[in-house]
């Protein structure tokens, strides 16, 4: 298996205003065999949110029990969903040429990076924030670094965690408590 060689944006470590949060749910770990059954995207404005995009996949395979429990999206509920051609269009006409933003985004990004390369033959260079570095760097002393786990530190509700438009709600408000945080620890080390 060849190595694939991304042309896509870059990673930042800033604290943009301006952003669009993304998140997938997929049937596996790997872009190459595994599918995307849902993307979201929730576009924020001057730290508002302005606009949402959220879909469900038709995978061209079944979605297995485990995926099904991890996630809740079941066959049934894909069933009517748009493929994943009609979808990935959609959500890059939505973002945009907005920066992205999610938790652990490089998995996010490569997905759809492979996945619009594949069914339309453009590129995905938007540039992205990955908030898991901000909670590497400001929370070393939790036993972990997941979403779910900051997102508890900081008392966000996680019900309906691993559904792609409530990961993107829990992502912002992470994001907005550890921005804040290392802002205030930066002003007190002046």
């Amino acid at each position: 298996m060849s190595k694939v060689i991304r042309k896509k944006g870059r990673s930042r470590l800033a604290f943009p205003e301006d952003y669009c949060v993304v998140d997938i749910e997929t049937t596996g770990l790997s872009p190459e065999e595994s599918e995307i059954i849902e993307i979201a995207a929730v576009r924020y404005r001057g730290g508002k949110k302005d606009a949402v995009f959220s879909t469900l996949i038709k995978p061209q395979h079944r979605i297995t029990p485990f995926i099904t429990g991890l996630t809740g999206i079941s066959n049934e509920m894909v069933a009517g969903a748009p493929c994943i051609e009609t979808a990935i269009r959609s959500f890059y006409e939505f973002a945009g040429g907005d920066m992205l933003m999610g938790y652990n985004v490089n998995f996010d990004i490569n997905f759809l990076y492979d996945n619009l390369l594949r069914c339309c033959g453009i590129h995905l260079t938007n540039d992205f924030v990955d908030v898991l570095r901000f909670a590497r760097k400001a929370l070393p002393l939790l036993p972990d670094r997941c979403q779910t786990t900051v997102a508890a530190h900081y008392g966000i509700e996680t019900k309906g965690a691993h559904r792609a438009e409530k990961d993107c709600e829990i992502c912002n408000a992470c994001y907005i408590r550890l921005r804040d945080e290392l802002v205030r620890r930066s002003e007190e080390d002046k």
